[in-house]
């Protein structure tokens, strides 16, 4: 049975945590020469190129044939969390939203760091309202910003038809870094960053 998924895992240190595990890197196939792909790994056996370490199957073709393929990615805020009850006591704090107003604070942000002109414009006020900030720097549905609230939060993940539309963010991403953009807030707050 083949099954498509796309995972992504936020780690605060991608190479200490793939050193502890067995694993082969993702390849992209390129024209002129295959690349390793950016966050992509196996944890399983996979056909792998005994000179680069690499996968010898493209990551898309490698998912057709049924491998499964993790994202692992860096999210060195988490480094300066030093344990559980310090993340749930940053995470069950209100959010500042006024803090992205300032754009100081934006450029320090996860995803955000380079958009403040759309966070400033939209302003968003909610974890739902964020997440979609996200959606709305992605290619394929850049062209929402200038829209109000009730057509963003009812387009933005809407998968476009046309894969000419350009790269767009899943919804549940979106959250997820959202979320990690609210724990930043707080962080920056408590003074931890």
């Amino acid at each position: 049975m083949i099954t498509t998924t796309d995972i992504d895992i936020d780690v605060a240190n991608r190479d200490r945590i793939l050193r502890l595990l067995r694993n082969t890197p993702a390849m992209i196939e390129g024209v002129k020469k295959n690349k390793k792909h950016n966050t992509g790994v196996y944890f399983h056996k996979i056909p792998d190129d005994p000179i680069t370490g690499l996968a010898t199957i493209d990551y898309k073709q490698a998912e057709d044939m049924g491998y499964f393929k993790l994202d692992i990615l860096n999210v060195s805020l988490y480094e300066k969390i030093n344990s559980q009850a310090q993340l749930d006591y940053l995470m069950q704090q209100e959010t500042d939203w006024a803090m992205l107003e300032d754009p100081n604070i934006v450029k320090k942000c996860f995803h955000i760091h380079r958009h403040f002109n759309i966070v400033n414009k939209l302003k968003p006020d909610s974890l739902p309202k964020l997440a979609a900030v996200l959606g709305l720097i992605r290619p394929a549905k850049k062209h929402l910003v200038q829209s109000d609230w009730n057509i963003i939060l009812n387009e933005v993940w809407i998968k476009p038809e046309d894969s000419t539309e350009g790269y767009f963010f899943k919804k549940a991403h979106a959250y997820a870094y959202a979320q990690a953009i609210m724990l930043q807030l707080n962080m920056i707050k408590e003074g931890i960053l």
